[in-house]
């Protein structure tokens, strides 16, 4: 059976093999150090990993990996990287933990006397670092750029910068994308960007050369509170741009693409909320709704919501508000039991995701603890459809390359033996 075909029954809830995803997205993918040792292991051609995500450094998953992962989806993503410049004119460069991988030419970073790398904005030197991989880390996190602000005199238009038309380039970058991918019998994941409101990992403005209006992160947390009408004008305002902008990508894409990673934006800690329901039904649900609305009134796509954490509370109001799909099932997180889960919700929304702690069992378990846990993963989620296997967010820096292949090799004998 053909993956888009076992994607599109797990959509549809039907019973059958779980399908697998690993590289579909930007949070269902793999650390490059990961993807390395994978390709050593599975005796492939050995040459410098690309960095298709340099913000949290994810490998390319090339088709040969691909294929021998099992993996039944494939991503279609930007013309440029969280750091605003584009994936392309690639050249060689050695990472901090000592792997050769390539990175686009934008890449442009300094490294101090203490280890930490700094990248800039579209690669331009002469900015300000909006990116910090401190000292033995292996990936990066926002620097905070955030001007003096006039809190008396806030214009929401300084948060919108960022959502404009669709520009030409960026229509030829996704016609050459769809191009691409026409016909491959892998399900089709279309992460195109703009409706994410929210999410913390953007309102830094890592891609912007001096981002304006609340960019703190703390700062802007504290405006889901205090300024509420501001932060709705800001979605507002991105709504109605990310509309019109799905309604291009629409033309373009059309049946190609079989599900849109629409919103990255978290919700969850490790054992609580970062807002109550009715907080998310006031604030985030009315935006997520019309953009729900659209996509299911004028395409087939199944939509795609990202949230880590104890997010139990809220996925009655995702499943109300519009979305198809959850990830990454943070099974370990308080309230997050799968059967629960699955008894309350399975029949609702789709899981994707949930199939291996990416905290504890697969990057510091033995082998057997591994297959243990998604056996049991695969028994609960996979019940009935409504699952696509993945794990708990990506799989991170080097995590011993025997986990990772007991756990595919536990999923792929779990579909032989028709679960």
């Amino acid at each position: 059976m053909p993956g888009r075909e076992r994607i599109l029954r797990a959509l549809r809830h039907d019973d059958g093999p779980v399908p697998i995803d690993l590289g579909g997205t930007g949070v269902t993918s793999m650390h490059a150090s990961c993807v390395e040792a994978l390709r050593c292991r599975f005796g492939l051609e050995q040459r410098p990993v690309k960095i298709v995500e340099p913000f949290q450094m994810l490998g390319e998953i090339e088709p040969d990996l691909c294929a021998c992962l099992g993996s039944d989806a494939i991503g279609i993503s930007g013309r440029t990287t969280l750091f605003g410049f584009a994936n392309e004119g690639w050249r060689e460069w050695r990472a901090p933990w000592g792997q050769v991988v390539l990175v686009p030419e934008g890449f442009r970073v300094r490294r101090d006397a203490a280890g930490d790398v700094f990248v800039y904005p579209g690669g331009d030197e002469t900015l300000e670092p909006s990116g910090h991989m401190p000292a033995g880390a292996y990936f990066f996190d926002c620097v905070s750029r955030q001007q003096p602000l006039d809190y008396d005199r806030l214009d929401p238009e300084d948060n919108c910068e960022e959502f404009v038309p669709i520009s030409a380039l960026d229509v030829a970058h996704w016609r050459s994308e769809v191009a691409r991918v026409k016909g491959d019998p892998h399900a089709v994941v279309a992460s195109f960007g703009g409706t994410g409101f929210g999410d913390i990992a953007l309102v830094p403005g890592p891609f912007l050369a001096r981002p304006r209006g609340i960019r703190d992160v703390s700062e802007w947390y504290m405006a889901l509170v205090e300024n509420r009408d501001y932060v709705h004008a800001v979605f507002t305002r991105q709504c109605e741009v990310a509309l019109k902008n799905l309604a291009v990508f629409a033309e373009i894409a059309g049946d190609v693409v079989d599900v849109l990673f629409v919103c990255g934006t978290d919700f969850g800690t490790q054992t609580s909320q970062f807002c109550s329901a009715a907080t998310f039904e006031e604030l985030y649900a009315p935006y997520y709704r019309r953009v729900n609305a659209w996509v299911h009134a004028h395409t087939r796509w199944k939509t795609f919501k990202h949230c880590c954490g104890a997010i139990r509370p809220l996925i009655p109001n995702f499943i109300e508000a519009g979305f198809d799909v959850l990830n990454p099932v943070q099974c370990s997180a308080t309230g997050m039991e799968p059967k629960g889960l699955k008894r309350d919700f399975g029949d609702r929304i789709v899981f994707w995701g949930g199939g291996v702690d990416t905290q504890k069992t697969l990057p510091f378990g033995t082998p057997e603890q591994v297959r243990r846990e998604v056996e049991e993963r695969l028994r609960v989620f996979g019940a009935g459809g409504g699952f696509v296997f993945n794990t708990v967010h990506n799989i991170q820096a080097r995590t011993p390359v025997e986990n990772i292949v007991a756990m595919l090799e536990t999923v792929h004998a779990f579909n032989r033996a028709g679960g």
